[in-house]
């Protein structure tokens, strides 16, 4: 029934701030298009370290960023000029096509130290006709978002159809990306429409076929197979998948289905040709230096 289990593996942020690194897995590089996922927080740190988790100025190609968070709220600045907080419940989705820079900025202290942020952020790939596409960001308000109840169950479909919902965010792939949330033996279901499906268990504990999973795994499924999940406890679940793409390349914040396209990403970068943000062009992240890392290790923060 099971194709795997993935467990999260711990990645460091900052000194003192840890993050769940989901995808990508060396067995599962992909679930359908989505291509990386971290999960941060809840985040706790002292005022004398807020300033440590501000992700500076730093480049992407080949991929769309989609951030959602759970608590707090994050500015998030790029190469068009945008200038976005994101909030609980909204939708951050940037779209780097051919290559953008953006930051993100913890510029209140107290979202932090409060322990108020929690947030995913995944990445999805393009489709190869729309990997050198014009870069673009949309924010998405949730009463945009469908929103479906039943008995102790709860869910916000973020992207793509499910269902029978239809999401407004603009993809580029045919993909599903939703936020539930269970009761205490409320039974849920898989989306039947896409051929690839996963589900995170963000918080709280799922049966499946007599098996119990915990808050921290990514049960991934078999095509055809249709499940049952029981909430062992109230749960927070992530949803995603879709039609698979191909073979990618990942390296730092780049992907591509081409090596050489990475390559050239990288000279972009070190020689100035993707664009700073223009509210936030101060300081940005240099080129890591290539150790022979081979493509496909994962970035080195959630916010990459």
């Amino acid at each position: 029934m099971l194709d795997i289990v993935i467990e999260s593996r711990k990645a460091s942020l900052a000194p003192g701030t840890e993050v769940k690194r989901i995808l990508p897995f060396r067995q599962k590089r992909m679930v359908g298009p989505f291509i990386f996922m971290d999960h941060a927080g809840p985040v706790h740190v002292q005022p004398t370290e807020a300033s440590n988790m501000d992700v500076l100025p730093h480049p992407h190609i080949g991929l769309s960023t989609v951030s959602y968070l759970f608590g707090g709220k994050v500015m998030h600045r790029d190469s068009l000029g945008v200038e976005q907080m994101i909030e609980p419940g909204e939708v951050n989705w940037m779209t780097a096509g051919r290559g953008i820079a953006h930051s993100e900025r913890f510029e209140d202290p107290k979202v932090l130290t409060g322990g108020e942020l929690e947030m995913i952020q995944t990445w999805v790939a393009l489709p190869e006709k729309d990997e050198e596409a014009d870069p673009a960001f949309t924010n998405y308000k949730p009463e945009v978002l469908p929103v479906f109840t039943d008995t102790g169950v709860w869910m916000r479909l973020i992207a793509g159809n499910a269902y029978g919902l239809k999401s407004n965010v603009k993809t580029h792939s045919p993909l599903f990306y939703l936020h539930a949330t269970l009761e205490q033996e409320a039974r849920f279901g898989l989306p039947k429409e896409h051929s690839e499906r996963g589900v995170y268990i963000a918080k709280g504990s799922l049966e499946v076929s007599g098996r119990t999973y915990s808050a921290g795994q990514l049960l991934v499924f078999k095509k055809g197979i249709d499940p049952v999940l029981i909430a062992k406890e109230p749960s927070t679940l992530m949803l995603l998948g879709g039609e698979p793409l191909g073979e990618r390349f990942i390296w730092w914040n780049f992907v591509s289905s081409r090596k050489a396209r990475i390559e050239q990403a990288k000279e972009d970068w070190k020689q100035g040709r993707i664009i700073l943000p223009p509210t936030d062009n101060h300081e940005f992240v240099p080129l890591p230096e290539d150790k022979s890392k081979p493509a496909g290790s994962p970035s080195p923060g959630l916010l990459s």
